[in-house]
């Protein structure tokens, strides 16, 4: 090859130019082979008030077998560096990816990673290995050298689901995708999935579904949630390819001998166990006894357990019960935040995570927002004490003792307190967007309902033009769940505060929540975690709003 350039003069894009892509082009179809590959998005910072966007993490080249199906990765060095000197970076890149093989070069020759086996080789450019070669190698050296079995094979060639209207998985779904089909064809029974609130678990679900199912692994899915909005949303959402062979469960209208004509099936914990309300579970003495009438104990082979962390891993449960009923299938616990106490293990009955994606590194990757916390402190909050005669907003006369965050809105209510935090509310979006989706969390629905009234109060000027700017959004409160789609939608006619009890802290997909504002006690880290995932999906900035406590 004559070249105009000195080989060490050329630059990284000279050398993939006139080198790296011809030797891999040689072995490879061009149409299995990107450039430049996109892998994170790109974490957000926040500079001078302002989301800034670093770079995204790019390979510089990826290996396809199809689409959405990477098998390798080659980073690109120029002349002045060693053929290795990019492979740490091709081998962090493939980690992250589930990737077997990686490679690095520069120009001169190639050196492979083989994570199947450990090797490490070098070899010329016109020996890169070819699709058939690495397909090969695969099967002989995976699972510590034993292979593949047929049903992993089988898993590993069905594709995809993709369509116009739909994203091929980012790289992490796709490794929560492909560890869970890899074990379940291995013969794993109970499975357990950690990604952050945000990184889309049902998305991943569906994938996993729908490739079981089309691979012949898999033939009757039963998907359990505690939330209606949750079973709709995914139904609507994410499972909509699917709609042919979807059926939700509803006990008082579904016929026994038609009901069996599905494939994918949805719940709620509480409606299986006998309990039709959406927020809180009742035991009673055989919580099997509605679904056995409708399915066989062997009916389901795949049960998915969509927030697994809300007491399905709890031994005395009555959704335990459930799961116990179905132990013949394949269960797969999905997650933000496991639960590992006394009572209630995730890891005990699900086992070790397959795969966990956090927070943390959904924020890094820059597929989740970083958030910043604003404290705010009223004038009556921790050691507040009544003056003489005060009365709460009730009317009722206020016992004279010093009272404590724990004490407002749970066991006194004091308006000048509601006042002051729905001023501090209104004040930050007239100074930042008044149209920033903010969802409130109160202490209970009666304090949504009191907060919603002095937020309407105070922002009347927005009510005029929408009278539904704010609306309370609680479990008991038909008009406001009926608006809750319309909250969770793009749409600037729906409402833009929603203020809340527990009705939003899990997994409704509320993407373009900007303020998040915690007028409440939360217990828990992982009640924390689920909420602040809400909002940092929106893949934007935004603040937290929380009272002291």
């Amino acid at each position: 090859m004559s070249t105009i350039l000195d080989k060490k003069s050329m630059t990284e894009e000279d050398i993939k130019l006139q080198y790296i892509t011809p030797a891999i082009k040689s072995k490879w179809d061009v149409g299995k082979i990107t450039m430049e590959a996109k892998i994170t998005d790109g974490k957000i910072s926040v500079v001078d008030g302002l989301p800034v966007r670093e770079k995204p993490k790019r390979a510089d080249y990826l290996l396809y077998l199809s689409v959405g199906q990477p098998i390798a990765v080659v980073e690109a060095k120029d002349n002045t560096y060693s053929i290795s000197h990019g492979l740490q970076q091709a081998m962090e890149y493939a980690r992250m990816m589930d990737l077997p093989f990686a490679y690095s070069s520069n120009g001169d020759g190639f050196m492979e990673h083989d994570f199947l086996t450990g090797e490490e080789r070098e070899f010329p450019l016109d020996e890169f290995p070819t699709e058939a070669e690495l397909i090969d190698r695969c099967k002989r050296e995976i699972n510590q050298g034993k292979g593949l079995a047929p049903a992993e094979e089988m898993a590993m060639n069905q594709p995809y689901y993709s369509s116009q209207t739909t994203h091929i998985p980012r790289y992490y779904q796709r490794v929560a995708i492909n560890r869970t089909i890899d074990r379940i064809a291995r013969g794993q029974q109970r499975l357990l999935l950690v990604m952050a609130t945000g990184t889309g678990k049902t998305y991943t679900a569906f994938q996993i579904v729908y490739r079981l199912l089309k691979s012949g692994l898999k033939r009757k899915v039963l998907y359990l949630a505690d939330r209606n909005i949750l079973v709709d949303q995914s139904i609507q959402q994410d499972f909509a390819p699917l709609e042919k062979i979807t059926h939700k469960i509803n006990f008082a209208k579904d016929d026994p001998v038609t009901i069996t004509s599905h494939e994918v099936y949805f719940s709620l914990y509480q409606q299986l166990a006998g309990n039709d309300d959406t927020e809180e579970e009742v035991v009673e003495d055989d919580p099997t006894a509605r679904f056995a009438a409708l399915f066989q104990k062997d009916f389901f082979d795949l049960v998915i357990v969509d927030e697994c962390h809300r007491g399905s891993a709890k031994k005395d449960s009555s959704w335990r019960k459930i799961l116990d009923y179905f132990s013949s299938a394949v269960q797969i616990g999905m997650t933000a935040t496991p639960k590992e106490t006394k009572y209630v293990s995730n890891v005990d009955y699900f086992g070790e995570p397959v795969y966990t994606y956090s927070l943390r590194e959904g924020i890094e990757d820059g597929f989740l927002a970083p958030f910043k916390v604003i404290h705010i402190k009223t004038d009556i909050s921790d050691g507040w004490r009544p003056a003489k005669g005060q009365r709460d907003a009730n009317g009722v006369k206020i016992p004279d003792r010093v009272y404590t965050n724990s004490d407002f809105d749970y066991k006194i209510t004091i308006e000048d307190r509601i006042q002051q935090v729905a001023a501090e509310i209104t004040r930050y979006l007239k100074n930042t967007d008044r149209m920033a989706k903010t969802i409130v969390f109160c202490a209970t629905e009666e304090a949504a309902l009191r907060m919603r009234d002095a937020l309407a109060r105070l922002n009347s000027d927005m009510m005029r033009e929408n009278p539904d700017y704010v609306v309370r959004i609680t479990g008991s409160d038909p008009y406001g769940k009926s608006k809750l789609k319309y909250f969770i939608s793009a749409s600037r006619e729906g409402p833009v505060i929603a203020t809340t009890s527990k009705l939003l802290s899990t997994g409704a997909d509320c993407k373009l929540v900007k303020l998040i504002v915690l007028d409440q006690i939360i217990g828990s880290m992982t009640e924390f975690k689920q909420i602040i995932g809400v909002a940092a999906r929106a893949k934007r900035y935004f603040s937290l709003s929380r009272k002291n406590a």
